[in-house]
């Protein structure tokens, strides 16, 4: 039985096309949210998830981070999938025909000169691969949809105008997320450590637990805060760095973390990929 890995969002997306990346034996399981495609992992309806966490041109994916802790998954995997953004349209139909062009509000600021150039309304959709079956069953010649070339495939719309991004370097990262974690040394590259801590009540908290990462020279690539429960006291930092659990100088490092934070938690340890 070939095995299932959930996504947020229909067939056709960008997290589609991260799977048919980083794990094309699998069958991919669209779900309607986030929440959604973590249960499907926990309830045993499908083996990984793929998330995306953040973009290089809209940042961090809302939520997100907010759900890691909580959900009962592991990172296992990254991959970096380059977004680039297509116009698509019915079949015979052509760019001047175009009036309105829908896609999720994430996608449309992105590629903002090309409509404004082309005097096309962006229209939001709850997804920008739904924009594109929705396009496809509207049977409308004026309306296109901003999405994947995988999209187009996927519902039976032509290509009017590829990579109309504004960003000649727009990707999102995704993360594989695993019921079962994986703390092997599996790459002979670099590996990468996420985890989540949050600081001890007292002055310089955040200054005093990162020391031990510059002193013994782990380089920490992410480091990004959020609310704990709404209170705006209490903060939760979310890190990645470069280096194992098992190599010393991360050993040294946590140990000193582990004085200054209230609690620490692994997320993830997996092999670095390469950015497209």
């Amino acid at each position: 039985m070939t095995q299932k890995i959930a996504i947020q969002g229909e067939l056709g997306s960008y997290s589609h096309e991260a799977c048919r990346m980083a794990r094309p034996e699998m069958e991919v399981l669209p779900c309607r949210t986030f929440e959604d495609a973590i249960s499907a992992v926990n309830t045993g309806k499908a083996s990984l998830a793929m998330l995306p966490v953040e973009n290089s041109t809209y940042g961090r994916v809302a939520d997100i981070h907010r759900l890691l802790p909580h959900s009962g998954l592991h990172i296992i995997d990254e991959a970096f999938v380059r977004v680039h953004i297509n116009v698509l349209a019915l079949p015979g139909a052509t760019l001047e025909d175009i009036k309105e062009a829908y896609s999720h509000l994430v996608l449309l600021p992105q590629c903002a000169s090309f409509l404004s150039e082309h005097k096309i309304i962006g229209r939001v959709s709850s997804d920008n691969a739904r924009a594109a079956r929705d396009v496809a069953e509207r049977g409308d010649s004026a309306v296109a949809a901003l999405a994947s070339e995988l999209a187009g495939e996927i519902y039976g719309l032509q290509v009017l105008a590829r990579h109309i991004e504004d960003e000649g370097n727009n990707t999102t990262r995704f993360l594989t997320m695993s019921p079962t974690p994986d703390h092997s040394r599996r790459s002979a590259g670099k590996m990468i450590t996420t985890f989540v801590f949050q600081v001890r009540n007292i002055p310089a908290a955040l200054y005093k637990a990162l020391g031990g990462f510059a002193t013994n020279g782990i380089n920490m690539t992410k480091l990004e805060s959020y609310m704990v429960d709404g209170s705006f006291t209490a903060t939760r930092f979310y890190a990645d760095i470069e280096g194992h659990p098992d190599d010393k100088n991360v050993q040294l490092a946590m140990d000193e973390l582990s004085y200054f934070t209230t609690n620490i938690e692994i997320l993830g340890v997996y092999p670095a990929a390469q950015a497209r």
